[in-house]
């Protein structure tokens, strides 16, 4: 007797169907699981043997082969135990086979028969949708699952009430799903004091998708900025919530069947290794970028990241993506994101500082940014030093201009280039590339004059030289003006210098 139903395989956020296939045969009772199954899958075995015992069943006495196929794709988690488990029911003909043929199913089992959350629902039931299958997953997970759309999701706390369901003893209502009740509290701007030109730097930053790079003393407010940033940028579009919420999903982030709904806001530690950042480990897990799609990464301390580390950033920059290459894994991930970094001018944090730098300055200014590397610091668009605030303006009253405000100069500016990006892939002006950017920014003649001139006087590279025309027309943007005018160029040109020493 044979039984098959459907579970999953994820190669990054792909999900790759698998079909378990229970064979019961004449021989000595024994029980093998087949398909290049990983430690966790092999040990299905006893989590199942003893989650049916717990319902009063036992195994038959019969050799049991359980086949995962295609036998050539790596099999590794627990999330196979209620697909194996129901298909060994239904070979027993507890079920009828023919009930669970037409659903994809994952669960982990507990020696008590409960069904226990595993990693990448949501992805799973949306390919489950696209297959015209139905979907099993734990009841805790109901609500994430029904955010694909599937109308045959099923969520049982037990493996009891699943056959209760396929034997039509009961029925297991669809889960519905679940909207956010409180809104996520976001630190404000209006509690940074000063700081003018690195406020401006930070809505240009939000209206267009650029990367900044802060420098300057301990304690001028680096870190208040880049925390603050996600209160004044854009709300994410539904494709954008579907895509990081998959993502967050197959990394276990999810909590309560809640999407991610506001943008992500990563912020590792300067000790993090390579591939916590960029993804990889045992099972090519995704890293940090990932985690920050359509969101941000905020480096602090950049300088003492290491060098391996910082470089690993530069392609995922570029592209958007990252591949992450493994002897037993190939797996690609979506990272696009928004580099945030912040940084000391030097060791000691007070070069530039009158009466507070180091007897090794200027050389421990140099010595402590040669750190960063030069391709690394021309992905950056906007650079801004961040100074010390004046203890009588900290002591100030008056009142600093909220986020809210700021928000809503950056919701119109995306709001007048909404027609700029209908017909393209990108999604924000620091995606514009060739063609599409030479013909989405018109650059006025005393601009384009203004831009050969610093090109030529600041030795931009050919990858600075398109950036500045990206910002500049963010800056358009935000002034509503549809052509780039000289006035835009030099405040976008005034923000490329990098605040680090000769």
């Amino acid at each position: 007797m044979i039984a098959c139903t459907h579970c999953v395989s994820f190669l990054g956020i792909r999900v790759l169907k698998i079909n378990i296939e229970v064979q019961l045969s004449a021989g000595l009772p024994s029980f093998t699981i087949v398909g290049l199954a990983d430690k966790a899958v092999a040990e299905s075995r006893e989590r199942v043997r003893a989650a049916l015992h717990s319902l009063g069943l036992s195994l038959p006495a019969q050799h049991i082969t359980v086949n995962l196929a295609p036998a050539d794709v790596t099999k590794e988690g627990t999330h196979y135990d209620l697909p194996i488990a129901m298909a060994l029911i239904a070979a027993m003909k507890i079920v009828s086979p023919e009930s669970i043929h037409g659903f994809m199913m994952m669960g982990e089992l507990g020696l008590d028969a409960t069904i226990r959350p595993v990693n990448g629902v949501l992805p799973a039931s949306i390919a489950a949708a696209g297959e015209d299958l139905g979907f099993v997953c734990p009841m805790e997970q109901g609500s994430e699952a029904a955010w694909s759309g599937n109308e045959g999701i099923l969520a049982p706390h037990t493996l009891l009430q699943l056959i209760q369901h396929f034997k039509g003893v009961s029925y297991l209502p669809h889960p519905q799903t679940k909207k956010s009740e409180t809104a996520l509290f976001l630190p404000d701007f209006k509690e940074v004091k000063g700081q003018e030109t690195a406020k401006r730097v930070m809505e240009i930053a939000a209206a267009g998708g650029h990367n900044v790079l802060m420098s300057g003393p301990p304690g001028s407010g680096k870190s208040m900025l880049a925390a603050r940033l996600p209160s004044i940028m854009p709300p994410m579009t539904p494709d954008e919530i579907l895509q990081v919420s998959q993502i967050h999903s197959i990394a276990g982030l999810l909590r309560d069947g809640h999407l991610i709904t506001t943008r992500p806001f990563r912020a590792p530690h300067h000790s993090s290794s390579m591939p916590a950042l960029v993804g990889g480990g045992l099972k090519a897990k995704p890293g940090e970028i990932s985690l920050a799609h359509r969101g941000i990464l905020f480096l602090d301390e950049l300088p003492e990241f290491p060098r391996v580390t910082l470089e690993s950033l530069r392609q995922p920059l570029e592209n958007g993506i990252v591949s992450v290459a493994r002897a037993n894994a190939h797996v690609t991930y979506p990272a696009r994101f928004q580099l945030i970094a912040a940084m000391n001018p030097c060791r000691c944090g007070y070069y530039g500082v009158a009466g507070h730098e180091c007897n090794r300055a200027p050389k421990c200014a140099a010595d402590y940014q040669a750190k960063i590397s030069g391709p690394m610091l021309d992905r950056f668009d906007l650079y801004v030093d961040v100074p010390l605030i004046a203890p009588w303006e900290l002591a100030s009253l008056n009142v600093q201009e909220d986020s809210n405000a700021i928000r809503q100069r950056v919701t119109a500016a995306k709001q007048f280039s909404a027609d700029r990006f209908k017909n393209i892939h990108a999604t924000q002006n620091s995606e514009l590339n060739g063609t599409v950017l030479e013909e989405t920014a018109r650059l006025d003649k005393e601009a384009q004059a203004l831009l050969i001139q610093a090109a030529d006087q600041m030795r931009l590279s050919g990858r600075g030289y398109h950036r500045m025309i990206r910002v500049a027309r963010t800056i358009a943007d935000l002034n509503l003006s549809e052509v780039i005018l000289k006035k835009h160029m030099a405040e976008a040109l005034s923000y490329r210098k990098p605040p680090l020493t000769e």
